[in-house]
């Protein structure tokens, strides 16, 4: 059997979680916080960074820190995981679907326009797969329009954009550790905060509206609620894994890269032979290494492709449903143009097994498996 996901493992955790227990201070904000924010800081351009429970948490810490309102309204890609929307709905704002591009499945810059209006507040990219959306062209529409960005980077730690890593293009962006992402605690994620004036704010938000933060520091003489806010501090035992993972980074993302390539070379010749679509990275764009996807015919073959595989023993998954059409999509916000791409490819795509741990004997068998597939034949396998 060939997983779809085995989480990163880092040598020195289980020692980085001895020393925390052995301290019997468990909460947050202790010395591996810091190293591991600091660690991600350097990888941010130095930015600002909170480590957070879950990035679902850093989106909602986001929400909170532009003041989102009633009725504000939101751009968001409909192919995306919940969580983008639903940071915002819970601040009363109208999710404003708009459709992907069929290259790199991101976030389309030449329809966010005609969505925006007088009540737009921000535009969220999403980074789909770790590869980068256009973000100098939505950067000039939200400047032009007066809204925010904020860069949901769930797939893109480590990724380029023309040199520049992503997350540091927003005024703010999020990060996740969740088991199936590159660098993983479990659960737990990042705010990364790249405009300095929300710094003190995000702070304050994140330790249940008090400014306890600064109290630590010295700076005032007792701590008291002073904002709305919420309990998104992760533990230190949480920072400690972080802090591990990001000491093995590079060999992470060369394993990563390793098995990425492999597929797209081993598979391009099939691929092409039965209209199957493969990963596309544009010029400029440094891959995070992320997924490796596939976009099959149709959905009949789509799912006849994940019997073929589950067969032999290999799990393949696919991925998100459409927001725009979701039951809570179509309740609480729109989509003006209709998201067609997002209808098409959320039917065809397909993720081959991916993780750090996998094999050559892993990555073989997997491509093998792939290629004994006839799209669009009865005999399935050769």
């Amino acid at each position: 059997m060939v997983p779809f996901n085995r989480p990163t493992e880092a040598p020195s955790a289980g020692d980085f979680l001895r020393e925390v227990l052995a301290t019997g201070k468990v909460s947050g904000d202790g010395p591996f916080t810091r190293r591991a924010s600091s660690v991600l800081s350097q990888l941010h351009s130095d930015a600002s960074v909170l480590l957070t429970t879950s990035c679902t948490h850093a989106l909602e810490m986001a929400a909170l820190l532009l003041d989102i309102e009633p009725g504000d309204e939101v751009i968001i890609p409909s192919f995306t995981f919940v969580s983008t929307a639903n940071a915002f709905v819970l601040r009363g704002a109208v999710p404003v679907f708009v459709d992907v591009r069929p290259d790199t499945l991101n976030l389309d810059e030449s329809l966010i326009e005609a969505a925006i209006t007088e009540r737009t507040r921000a535009i969220v990219p999403v980074h789909y797969a770790g590869v980068g959306c256009d973000m100098e062209a939505i950067g000039k529409l939200a400047e032009r329009h007066g809204v925010s960005v904020v860069e949901d980077n769930a797939h893109g730690l480590f990724g380029k954009l023309h040199g520049r890593p992503l997350g540091t293009f927003g005024s703010m962006s999020t990060l996740s550790f969740h088991e199936t992402k590159n660098i993983s605690t479990g659960e737990g994620g990042a705010l990364i905060i790249n405009d300095p004036t929300l710094v003190e704010r995000a702070e304050i938000i994140r330790e249940k509206g008090t400014n306890r933060s600064r109290f630590f520091r010295g700076q005032v003489d007792k701590y008291t609620w002073v904002d709305v806010g919420s309990s998104y501090l992760p533990s230190e035992l949480v920072a400690a894994v972080l802090a591990a993972q990001l000491e093995i980074a590079a060999d992470v993302q060369a394993a990563r890269a390793n098995v990425w390539r492999r597929y797209h070379e081993e598979l391009a010749d099939w691929a092409t032979m039965h209209g199957v679509v493969t990963p596309t990275v544009p010029d400029g764009a440094e891959c995070a290494w992320h997924m490796f996807y596939m976009l099959l015919p149709n959905l009949l073959q789509r799912t006849a492709f994940i019997e073929h595989l589950k067969e032999r023993g290999v799990l393949s998954v696919f991925h998100y449903i459409p927001l725009h059409s979701s039951p809570a999509g179509l309740r609480t916000g729109r989509a003006p143009d209709g998201c067609p791409v997002t209808e098409d490819i959320a039917d065809r795509l397909i993720r081959l097994p991916f993780f750090t741990s996998m094999t050559m004997e892993d990555l073989d068998y997997v491509i093998e498996s792939v290629k004994a597939f006839r799209p669009g034949s009865e005999a399935r396998c050769v």
